[in-house]
């Protein structure tokens, strides 16, 4: 896997990713809505730390750096 993402890219995942975890702990948000989105939460969180996004090579996205 080649990495396609950059810094910011991972870091607004991350941050999404955060604030959605906080939203489920405060209750905020729940039931189907919350499991969809702390689903969605975790999968940034790992693609975050891969550094690489399946859905970015049908579009040949690339937020990373060009070589």
């Amino acid at each position: 896997m080649k990495q396609n993402m950059g810094t910011v890219d991972k870091v607004i995942r991350t941050l999404v990713a955060a604030v959605v975890v906080i939203l489920y702990f405060t209750h905020v948000i729940s039931g189907t809505l919350a499991i969809v989105l702390l689903i969605l939460a975790g999968i940034f969180v790992v693609t975050s730390f891969l550094g690489f996004c399946p859905l970015y090579l049908p579009f040949g996205l690339n937020t990373g750096k060009k070589e």
